[in-house]
C-alpha cells in the first residue's frame, strides 16, 4: 500500500466531506465519502504496520526508509483532518454524532482486516517463504555441487 496513494484518496473524501457539510448535509446523507475517508484512514493504518514490521526481504532494498517517511507525513496530515472533521462534526452535530463516525470507522476498519488485510499478509507470507526456500535450496544445490567436485 502506498501512504502518498492512501493520503491522496483520503484528501479526496475529506474535501467532499467538507463541501457536504457546508451546504448542510448530516452524517447519513454523507455515508459513501464517509466510507471511504473511513478505509483510507484504515488503510493508512495497515501501511504504518507494514513499514514497522517489514519482511526480510523488504529491508534489502533500503526502500523501507523512505516509505516510513511517507507514512509518517500522512499519518501527520491523516491526524490534522481528524481533528478538522472532529470539530467540526462536534460543533455543528454534537459530539454523539462523532461518536457515530468513530464507530462506522471501527466497523470499517474490522471489516478490511478481515477480508482485505488478511489476504495481503497471507501473499506476502507466501512471497516472504518462496524467496526463503528458493534461496535455502540453491544454497545446499551449490552446496553439493561443491561437494561433489572437491571429492
Amino acid at each position: 500500500m502506498d501512504p502518498v496513494t492512501i493520503i491522496s484518496g483520503a484528501t479526496v473524501a475529506f474535501n467532499a466531506l467538507k463541501k457536504g457539510f457546508a451546504v448542510g448535509k448530516d452524517l447519513q446523507d454523507m455515508g459513501s465519502q464517509l466510507t471511504k475517508w473511513a478505509g483510507h484512514m484504515s488503510d493508512l493504518g495497515q501501511a504504518e504496520k507494514q513499514v514497522k514490521n517489514p519482511p526480510w526481504w523488504k529491508t534489502l532494498g533500503g526502500s523501507i526508509e523512505a516509505e516510513s517517511l511517507e507514512v509518517f507525513a500522512a499519518k501527520r496530515k491523516a491526524e490534522a483532518m481528524r481533528k478538522e472533521l472532529k470539530d467540526y462534526i462536534s460543533f455543528t452535530m454534537g459530539p454523539s454524532a462523532w461518536d457515530e463516525l468513530v464507530a462506522i470507522e471501527a466497523k470499517i476498519r474490522k471489516q478490511k482486516r478481515d477480508q482485505e488485510y488478511r489476504k495481503a499478509e497471507m501473499m506476502e507470507a507466501i512471497i516472504t517463504w518462496g524467496i526463503t526456500g528458493t534461496l535455502l535450496l540453491t544454497f545446499f544445490v551449490g552446496l553439493g555441487i561443491i561437494m561433489y567436485m572437491v571429492r
